[in-house]
């Protein structure tokens, strides 16, 4: 599977790597600072998978039948709460 790392991800590429993924990141393909259809067109464009933290690209993909993982907040939350009970509580 093919990964386009949003903006704010980018720093994660590496690890996707590291996981087997075939990754680029927005700024690498030339969409810093675009607007969020402009991604989500090029994620549909090249048959990737839009991975972001922004409500609005998600809800994009969705309308137009893009793949899209969005990372919310409560998610991050949700996996740090389960790491913490684990390990400490």
């Amino acid at each position: 599977m093919k990964i386009l790392l949003d903006e704010m991800f980018a720093g994660l590429k590496e690890y996707f790597e590291a996981l087997g993924y075939s990754v680029v990141t927005a700024q690498e393909v030339g969409l810093k600072s675009v607007k969020d259809r402009e991604i989500v067109e090029y994620a549909k464009l090249h048959d990737l998978l839009l991975i972001t933290q922004d409500a609005k690209p998600a809800e994009l993909a969705e309308l137009t039948g893009v793949k899209c993982v969005l990372v919310s907040k409560a998610m991050i939350a949700q996996v740090a709460d389960t790491k913490i009970r684990e390990l400490y509580l």
